[in-house]
């Protein structure tokens, strides 16, 4: 006889029916329930909101910028804001805020194409370590623990110094510090999903081990990885920006947010709006990035969003009180 499939106890069927009334969005799948928490947050949306703008505004830059970046005015150095130039002119008379925009290009680009690499080579070791195991997995590890032990910034600060004062050597060394964060997480997630039925079904069936990685458990640990990296962004960010800062990014005159305020550090005192802007852009946003990465959080971590939840019922009812 065919077994009947086991069904939800009245129970059950009452409590996942009040937890997704509370949710809003009754009997709807996790992936819509995630959905619906993420668009009623408002951190999320304001920090989206923030993105998008200084995205458009950087991908618009050479139409938006009113002078050419790099022009000097030597009638108009260290030239308040005003009319003329709205954020002021640097020492050497370049309007600020037509640098302001092209460097944005600048630093976000930057952040993407290290975030990309940090993805790449984190998660194919992780995949590789967290497979395998034995020799491989201790010697990964081993990398890994000696790289975390030194903070990352002195890490990269060392081998930017090493590289040479250059872009490319700050993203090399971003993530050359910062891809084992992401090892660390997909290991753990790999040596659970390994001993799962349908990736045993696949070695059964003669797949190789290339395509069992791709196709079984690369797409179960991509959501966490995906959350990481936004929450990283900020810190990718602020590293570059950091570094740059200290004259081992882009150099003048290239427009860059982290060098601007290299630039801008000797008339701090007289002219402070040169280092505010760049430092206000900075600022505003690595937050709009952590405010996007706690929500995704919340909205894919059930555990999460259920403890958020919880701590909110608890402080109302202690104001109540």
């Amino acid at each position: 006889m065919r077994e009947r499939a086991p069904s939800l106890q009245p129970p059950a069927v009452a409590e996942y029916a009040a937890a997704a009334l509370a949710e809003g969005l009754p009997f709807a799948g996790p992936r819509r329930r995630a959905l619906h928490r993420l668009v009623r947050d408002r951190g999320v949306v304001v920090g989206a909101l923030v993105l998008v703008g200084v995205g458009v505004a950087a991908a618009a830059a050479p139409f938006l910028a009113p002078y050419a970046p790099n022009e000097p005015h030597f009638t108009a150095t260290l030239r308040g804001p005003g009319s003329t130039y709205l954020l002021g002119a640097d020492n050497l008379g370049r309007d600020e805020l037509s640098r302001l925009l092209v460097g944005a290009r600048l630093s976000l680009g930057s952040v993407a194409v290290a975030t990309l690499a940090i993805m790449f080579f984190g998660v194919g070791f992780g995949l590789v370590s967290g497979y395998y195991g034995g020799i491989v997995d201790s010697a990964i590890q081993r990398v890994v623990d000696v790289l975390m032990a030194f903070p990352s910034l002195v890490l990269a600060l060392a081998i930017a110094g090493v590289l040479g004062p250059s872009l490319r050597s700050v993203v090399i060394s971003v993530v050359a510090v910062q891809w084992v964060s992401y090892t660390r997480l997909v290991r753990g997630m790999v040596l659970a999903v390994r001993r799962q039925p349908y990736v045993d079904a696949a070695r059964s069936s003669g797949a190789s081990d290339g395509w069992i990685i791709l196709r079984s458990i690369l797409p179960n640990v991509l959501p966490p990885v995906v959350v990481l990296a936004t929450l990283e962004l900020g810190g990718v960010l602020l590293t570059i920006s950091s570094l740059s800062f200290l004259g081992l990014g882009a150099q003048p005159p290239t427009a860059e947010w982290g060098t601007m305020l290299n630039e801008a550090r000797p008339y701090f005192e007289s002219n402070p709006h040169l280092m505010i802007a760049p430092g206000l852009a900075i600022v505003v946003t690595v937050l709009a990035f952590n405010l996007v990465g706690d929500g995704l959080r919340d909205a894919l971590d059930p555990r999460t969003s259920h403890a958020v939840a919880g701590a909110r019922s608890r402080r109302w009812d202690r104001l109540r009180r």
